[in-house]
């Protein structure tokens, strides 16, 4: 069935864009359009709820499912979307945080999500820098670890390291420390709020990290910043430490939600061609895919940093 799928959608997309390439037996598919029932479906379909301490945010903050819904989309009759909650008091042991990950299988391609950000909280009082992502990333094993591979977007509605500005970035990873930060990435980012629902797509082949937003390109890395091993797809909410309100303040919370994601191994799909593979899957009644093989040998894919 799934490759029966695949070919359909090549027939899709080619009659859709003639003038981009899409192979004839395309590569393996990931596409989740977050239509389960309860979060019980996510952890069949590969999910991994985090529930495990530990970076990025306040140390000692909580990771845990009861930060994840699945809910009917209040825009859209009929469509489904996941909900990430992040909430804070200010402190460590009144905050917590929400990740959700996928199988460590995924490196060159073509990513994409359709993610609702957000500026405002839905609780308390407006100002902590809180973080917003969709990434794919591998373990850190050690500090400076130079196998550690990520590609990410981030946005920071109410600023952050160092800045007060409103802004989203695209980065590419070469390694990190986390303590004493030591960072080595490449990043572009677009100045501005973007609250409300965006299309993320980063490809990933050639050696080349292409960074696209609603369909616009960004920006593009290479060099040591390109990954190099295989990398788990995840969705965060989380807060930085730095500047975050105090407890007087009183508990804030804020949310963001997940549409869909794709994945297409080994394929530099452009933004028409990624629109069209999920309107077809979506037409077709598709909610999960997953033709995508596991890596050989099987890599542990923990859900934390």
């Amino acid at each position: 069935m799934a490759n029966t799928l695949r070919k359909g959608l090549a027939a899709l997309i080619l009659s859709a864009a003639p003038a981009l390439a899409w192979a004839a037996d395309p590569a393996p598919l990931f596409f989740d359009d977050f239509s389960d029932a309860d979060l019980s479906g996510l952890q069949a379909g590969g999910w991994t709820l985090r529930s495990a301490l530990g970076h990025p945010g306040l140390k000692g903050a909580r990771w845990g499912a009861a930060q994840l819904r699945l809910l009917d989309d209040p825009a859209q009759a009929g469509n489904r979307v996941l909900r990430l909650k992040a909430s804070t008091d200010g402190t460590a042991a009144g905050t917590a945080q929400a990740q959700l990950c996928h199988a460590r299988k995924y490196l060159e391609g073509t990513y994409a999500a359709r993610v609702r950000f957000s500026d405002t909280p839905v609780q308390g009082v407006d100002g902590d820098p809180v973080i917003q992502a969709f990434f794919a990333i591998s373990p850190l094993r050690h500090d400076l670890d130079p196998e550690f591979s990520e590609v990410d977007w981030e946005y920071l509605p109410n600023g952050g390291w160092g800045s007060e500005k409103t802004r989203i970035y695209g980065i590419s990873w070469q390694t990190v420390q986390i303590e004493p930060w030591r960072a080595f990435n490449s990043m572009h980012q677009r100045e501005g709020s973007h609250d409300g629902w965006r299309v993320l797509m980063m490809q990933v082949i050639d050696g080349k990290v292409r960074l696209y937003l609603d369909g616009q390109f960004l920006g593009e890395h290479g060099g040591r910043n390109y990954p190099v091993v295989p990398m788990a797809i995840n969705f965060n909410l989380w807060f930085s430490p730095g500047g975050l309100l105090g407890p007087q303040a009183g508990v804030r919370a804020y949310e963001t939600d997940v549409d869909w994601v794709f994945h297409a191994k080994g394929q530099k799909l452009e933004p028409q061609q990624v629109d069209a593979a999920v309107q077809s899957l979506r037409q077709r009644g598709v909610k999960r895919l997953d033709s995508v093989p596991a890596a050989q040998p099987p890599l542990d894919s923990p859900c934390d940093m």
